[in-house]
């Protein structure tokens, strides 16, 4: 017997509606960033490393182990809170 709960629902939206919904709320939230002026995190999958990307168009690379990312956002937010 297959149960259900209501995380498995998707309330009649199918995955690719879903997948849609969720990359237009990511270029959405990008785009916010651009105006404020906030970096934007990234992956580099031929590099196989994250990076922030500011509006500057200015790439860093968050060197391997050394800032889990609960840190680079703290450390974001310290620097571009107003």
């Amino acid at each position: 017997m297959i149960e259900h709960n209501e995380l498995d629902s998707t309330c009649g939206v199918s995955d690719d509606e879903l997948t849609e919904r969720f990359k237009e709320a990511i270029r959405i939230d990008n785009e916010i960033k651009r105006i404020k002026g906030t970096p934007i995190a990234g992956y580099d999958p031929k590099n196989k490393r994250a990076f922030l990307q500011y509006p500057d168009g200015r790439i860093e690379y968050v060197a391997e182990g050394k800032l889990s990312s609960e840190q680079i956002r703290q450390e974001v937010i310290q620097k571009y809170a107003r």
